[in-house]
C-alpha cells in the first residue's frame, strides 16, 4: 500500500520547550488546604468544598460542569451573614451524594445558642445538582436565622478554567430572575446558548440576580427544608425540576444497575476493602451511560470526557471483573473512528480517537480537541483490548458488529502509522495546535535522550511497538474464528517479525533494558523508562530480557516503596515533581503488574501492591489520584501528593483490579467453559480474597483465595453453576 508521506519536522530541537501549545494544568499555590468533594453524573461534574460551597476566588477548579463548561462558578451559603461552622463532610460510600452538616456561626463559643443544625445533602442527576438544607432547632425556645445563598456563572470552558486564555468570551445575557428562580445565559462564539436556572422551593423573600435571602423562624425541634436546583443546559427553562427524594432514588439505580453483572469482591484486610471499595465506587461514578453501552470517562476534572486510551486501559484492567465495561468502549471508538485524513485533528482513515469535547473553545477549533485523535497508541490498543474482550466473553456479536472496525484499524498501522517504512509505527503531529508528543506520557519534555535533549520525530515509542505486536496477535486469533485463515497467518507472520526487528532495534545492553524510543534518525532515546515494563504486557520482550526489565523496575532507581517512577532516578530530566519524569503513576504500575505476572514473575507484583496500598492509606477517601510524587519513601512519612492531579481517574481507579488479577493469575477459556488459576499469590497483608460472582458467559463460580504457609489455596465456596474451575501451577 502507499504510505502516508512523513510530516516535515515542525519544531526545531532547542526550541520545542518554548513555542509548545500549553495544554498542561496551571495551578497556583495554596490550593490544597482542603480536599474537595467532586460528585458526576452523566454529563455533569460537581467539584465543591467541604462545606458545599464553590469559592473559585479560593480554588479556581471549583464549579458546576457541564459539557465542557462551567455552569456556576461562585455558590455560597452563607447563615446571619457569615460562613457557617463546618462539622463534618462526606461523600456516600457509593459517591451519590455529599453530606454537609453544619451549625449556626452566631452561636459560636456560647452554649445557649448552639442549638441550630444545618444539613446540606447535594447530588446529581440529569444535569442537575439537587440540594436539601435542612434545619433543625435543638434549643427551647424559637430562633430566627437569615440564610443566603450567593451565586454567579463565568460559563467559562474548562480549557479556560485548566489556565488557557481564550482570544475572546462570547456574550453574557441580562441574568433573569422571578419569585422563585434566577436564570442566567451566555452565548457563545459557538453560537450555543448555554443556561443555568436556579430554582429555589419555597420561595425564598428576596431574589436578585447574584442571591436570595429567606428569613426564618424556627421553633425548638421544628425542622424546616428548603429545596434548591441548579439546572444545567441549553434550554433549562422547558425542563421540569425533579423532587429531591426522586432523583437520588433514581441516581442510586442507575450506579446500582451498572455493577450488576460485575464480580464482587471481599477480602480479610478491611483497609485494602477500604481502597477497593472507593475504587469501585468512583469507576462506576465515571463510567457514562452512551447509545453504545458503558464508558468510563477519564478524570475529574480536567478529563471528564471519553478519552481513547483512557478508556481502553480502563478496560483492560477491569476486564476480567466486569466486561462490559470493555463492550461499551470498543462500540463507541467504533462509532468514532477516523473516516478521512483531517490534519487539523491529526485524524487518518482507521485511526481510533484520542479524545472528545464538547465546549466552546473546542466547538471553534481554538482548541483541536472537539474530535481528536493525537494518540499513537489508542489504535493498536483498540485492536488489543477486542482480542482480549473476545477471549474473556467469546462475544461472536460484538465481533462480527466491530470486524470492519478492526480492519480499517490494521489499515491505519499499515498505511499511517509506519511513517518511514522501517517496520515500526511513529508518530509525527500534523497541526501545531496538537500534542507533540503523542503517547501516553504527552508532556512537551517527556521523550529525550540520555543527556537530557528532547527526541525530534517522527518517534517510534518502545511501548507503541508492543501495543502493535498485541494488535497483530490478537487481530490474528481473531481472524481465525472468522475463517480467515489466509489473514490470520498474514498477521501472525508480521507479529514474529515486528517482534525480531523490535528486540534488535530496541534493546539497550549499556542500560539494560529496552530504550525509551527511537527518534526521527533511529538514534535510541537511552533512558531507562517505564515504558520498558509495557513490553511485558504483550509478550513482545523476550523471556531473559523480560526478567532483567523486572529487575530494574523492582530496584531503588525506579521503585519508590510506595510504586514504580516513570523514569529512573538516574536520568537526565528526574524530577519527582514532574507529570511524567520521575512521578508514580497508578496504571502504568497495574499494566507493569499484568506484565509481569504473564512472564511469570509474581513477587514483585505483591511487593509492588503492598507499596501502592499503603499509599492509598494516605490517600483521601483512599482515593488513588491520577499520579504522585516519585520521591523515595522515607520512615514515618506519607506520599507526596501532585498538585491539580485528577481524582478520580478512571484508569488509577481500575489499578486495583488490575494488581488483583496479576496476583491471582485468573484466565479464562470460553470454550471449555473453564476459569483458569495459575500460581496465585497473595502480598503478607492479605490472608483472604473472596470472589462471588465471576462469571463466564451464563455460569459463574465463587471463589476463595486463602494463605495457607507460602502457598495459596484456592477452593469454591459454592456450587459450580456452569462453569469449571482448573488450578494450574
Amino acid at each position: 500500500m502507499t504510505k502516508h508521506p512523513p510530516p516535515p519536522q515542525v519544531l526545531p530541537e532547542t526550541s520545542t520547550e518554548l513555542n509548545e501549545p500549553d495544554y498542561h494544568i496551571h495551578y497556583d499555590s495554596g490550593h490544597l488546604e482542603w480536599p474537595r468533594k467532586v460528585l458526576k453524573q452523566g454529563d455533569t461534574f460537581s467539584v465543591l468544598n467541604p462545606y458545599g460551597n464553590i469559592i473559585t476566588q479560593e480554588r479556581p477548579e471549583e464549579g458546576i460542569f457541564h459539557q465542557d463548561t462551567r455552569f456556576l462558578s461562585h455558590y455560597e451559603l452563607r447563615v446571619n451573614s457569615s460562613a457557617p461552622l463546618l462539622l463534618s463532610s462526606s461523600i456516600s460510600r457509593d459517591n451519590t451524594i455529599l453530606n454537609v452538616h453544619l451549625s449556626d456561626p452566631s452561636g459560636s463559643g456560647n452554649e445557649a445558642h448552639d442549638n441550630i443544625h444545618i444539613a446540606r445533602s447535594i447530588y446529581l442527576w440529569q444535569g442537575t445538582q439537587q440540594e436539601r438544607l435542612k434545619v433543625k432547632n435543638y434549643g427551647a425556645e424559637a430562633e430566627s436565622l437569615l440564610i443566603q445563598y450567593v451565586y454567579d456563572s463565568d460559563f467559562a470552558d474548562i480549557f479556560e478554567v485548566r489556565g488557557q486564555r481564550p482570544h475572546r468570551r462570547g456574550k453574557r445575557l441580562k441574568t433573569k430572575t422571578d419569585t422563585s428562580s434566577v436564570t442566567m445565559q451566555y452565548r457563545g462564539r459557538d453560537q450555543c446558548l448555554r443556561t443555568t436556572r436556579i430554582v429555589f422551593d419555597p420561595a425564598p423573600q428576596t431574589v436578585s440576580p447574584n442571591s436570595c435571602t429567606y428569613l426564618i423562624t424556627i421553633k425548638p425541634q421544628e425542622i424546616i427544608c428548603l429545596y434548591i436546583s441548579v439546572l444545567c443546559d441549553g434550554d433549562s427553562a422547558a425542563r421540569p425540576v425533579r423532587s429531591f427524594a426522586s432523583g437520588l432514588r433514581a441516581s442510586r439505580r442507575r450506579l446500582r444497575a451498572k455493577r450488576q453483572t460485575a464480580t464482587r469482591i471481599y477480602t480479610s484486610n478491611e483497609l485494602f476493602n477500604e481502597w477497593l471499595n472507593r475504587s469501585l465506587a468512583d469507576l462506576y461514578m465515571l463510567t457514562t451511560k452512551t447509545q453504545h453501552g458503558l464508558y468510563p470517562y477519564a478524570g475529574i476534572p480536567w478529563f471528564s470526557t471519553p478519552f481513547g486510551r483512557d478508556g481502553i486501559i480502563t478496560a483492560l484492567q477491569s476486564l476480567w471483573m466486569d466486561p462490559s465495561i470493555a463492550r461499551g468502549v470498543l462500540l463507541f471508538l467504533a462509532d468514532n473512528q477516523a473516516t478521512a485524513l483531517v490534519p487539523e485533528s491529526d485524524a487518518a482513515p482507521g485511526k481510533i480517537l484520542h479524545e472528545t469535547r464538547m465546549g466552546e473553545m473546542a466547538n471553534i477549533g481554538e482548541v483541536p480537541f472537539k474530535q481528536y485523535y493525537g494518540s499513537v497508541d489508542s489504535t493498536p490498543l483498540f485492536i488489543f483490548l477486542a482480542g482480549e474482550y473476545f477471549a474473556r466473553t467469546g462475544d461472536h456479536d460484538l465481533l462480527q458488529k466491530i470486524w470492519p472496525n478492526i480492519q480499517r484499524a490494521l489499515g491505519w498501522l499499515d498505511e499511517y502509522g509506519d511513517l518511514d517504512n522501517d517496520g515500526f509505527v511513529e508518530y509525527s503531529r500534523e497541526t501545531n495546535k496538537g500534542l507533540a508528543n503523542q503517547g501516553w506520557k504527552d508532556s512537551a519534555d517527556a521523550i529525550f535522550h540520555r543527556d537530557g535533549t528532547l527526541a525530534q520525530g517522527p518517534i517510534a515509542l518502545c511501548e507503541v511497538q508492543a501495543y502493535v505486536y498485541a494488535a497483530r496477535q490478537s487481530a490474528a486469533q481473531l481472524a481465525r474464528v472468522l475463517g480467515r485463515a489466509t489473514q490470520a497467518d498474514k498477521l501472525e507472520k508480521q507479529a514474529q517479525q515486528l517482534k525480531e526487528r523490535f528486540n534488535t532495534a530496541f534493546w539497550n545492553d549499556s542500560i539494560g533494558t529496552y530504550v525509551l524510543a527511537l527518534d526521527g534518525m533511529k538514534r535510541q532515546c537511552e533512558v531507562r523508562s517505564s515504558n520498558a515494563g509495557h513490553t511485558l504486557l504483550t509478550g513482545i520482550a523476550s523471556p531473559e530480557r523480560a526478567i532483567m526489565v523486572a529487575e530494574q523496575l523492582s530496584s531503588a532507581v525506579f521503585f519508590s516503596g510506595w510504586g514504580i517512577r516513570t523514569i529512573a532516578t538516574t536520568e537526565a530530566r528526574y524530577n519527582p515533581m514532574s507529570y511524567h519524569n520521575g512521578s508514580i503513576w497508578p496504571h502504568d504500575n497495574g499494566l507493569i503488574a499484568m506484565g509481569l505476572s504473564r512472564y511469570g514473575i509474581r513477587q514483585p507484583v505483591a511487593t509492588l501492591t503492598q507499596g501502592l496500598f499503603e499509599a492509598a492509606n494516605f490517600m483521601d477517601l483512599h482515593r488513588m489520584p491520577e499520579l504522585f510524587c516519585g520521591f523515595s519513601r522515607r520512615a514515618k512519612t506519607s506520599p507526596i501528593h501532585y498538585p491539580n492531579a485528577c481524582a478520580p481517574q478512571a484508569w488509577a481507579c481500575s489499578t486495583v483490579l488490575a494488581l488483583l488479577n496479576a496476583m491471582l493469575g485468573i484466565s479464562f477459556d470460553v470454550k471449555a467453559r473453564q476459569i483458569r488459576v495459575h500460581r496465585p499469590i497473595l502480598p503478607p497483608f492479605l490472608e483472604e480474597v473472596h470472589l462471588q460472582g465471576l462469571r463466564l458467559g451464563d455460569g459463574s463460580l465463587d471463589l476463595t483465595f486463602r494463605r495457607v504457609g507460602d502457598d495459596v489455596a484456592v477452593v469454591t465456596d459454592a456450587k459450580e453453576r456452569g462453569v469449571g474451575l482448573v488450578i494450574t501451577s
